[in-house]
């Protein structure tokens, strides 16, 4: 009995204090991995990054935190962790060897959201695709067409390819080339499209609007037109201005040419 007595006191002293501080590690682990995860999603909240960022950072750096406790923890037991930790790169290699097309999708989705390449609501067009972002996930993002149609585009294509974001900016400018016949006046013909772009209270005046002729065509003098216009005025602008100027062309008697073909038929002798 003294024996056992003595053999348990001898285990308490080792092992107890092994367990207490055991203990006190996994306590304070886990609040500096409470405050660094507070830390990290104030300072992300600073900087304007997307929630969805946000939260998957906080639980990222929780739990980094957290396996490096329990790491402390087992070494304090003298478990060897050096070949824990190698197993687990080892699982992990090949978990991300077999699931490297989504983690492609989910980083490419990360840094988009992080970079902010677009928001929703923005008209985009990438990998192949244009539309109005609806959603934008870690591993695609959902866009709608023109003819409202659902769009998944997967994000390691969008961040792959040449993103062309016809939102980001206030203003753009309209581009249209006008064709003029070669026996009517120049000169009347820029006049008439000065003064409907003048009228139009839409186009703005700063940067002004530029009219120049922009080559002399197999059978037309081809004239550049280029106001500038607030960005949600686009369309509808760029529509009218068309009409008006046809209906103004037509009277003015300004001619607008079009493809002609001259058969030449011969008989046969």
């Amino acid at each position: 009995m003294e024996k056992a007595i003595e053999q348990l006191t001898i285990f308490a002293t080792g092992y107890g204090l092994k367990i207490i501080s055991a203990v006190l590690i996994l306590i304070i682990g886990r609040v500096i991995a409470g405050v660094a995860r507070k830390f990290v999603i104030k300072l992300s909240t600073k900087a304007k990054i997307d929630p969805t960022v946000i939260s998957f950072v906080g639980s990222v750096s929780y739990v980094l935190i957290l396996v490096f406790t329990i790491l402390a923890v087992l070494a304090k037991f003298g478990i060897e962790t050096a070949s824990m930790i190698a197993v687990l790169g080892s699982v992990g290699f090949a978990i991300g060897f077999a699931l490297q097309g989504s983690l492609s999708n989910f980083a490419a989705g990360l840094l988009i959201l992080v970079f902010r390449y677009y928001k929703v609501g923005d008209y985009i067009e990438a990998a192949g695709v244009s539309g109005t972002v609806k959603e934008i996930l870690l591993f695609n993002t959902v866009l709608a067409s023109p003819d409202n149609v659902k769009i998944m585009v997967p994000s390691s294509k969008i961040f792959g390819d040449t993103i062309k974001n016809y939102s980001a900016n206030d203003i753009r400018r309209i581009d249209l080339i006008v064709g003029v016949g070669y026996t009517s006046s120049i000169q009347k013909s820029m006049e008439i499209v000065s003064k409907l772009l003048n009228e139009d209270k839409r186009i703005l005046t700063n940067p002004k609007p530029q009219i120049d002729v922009s080559e002399l065509a197999d059978s037309s003098v081809n004239l550049f037109i280029r106001p500038w216009v607030k960005r949600d005025d686009y369309w509808a602008v760029k529509c009218d201005i068309t009409y008006k100027i046809k209906e103004a062309f037509d009277r003015n008697n300004i001619e607008i040419p079009f493809p002609q073909q001259v058969v030449h038929m011969v008989s046969a002798v």
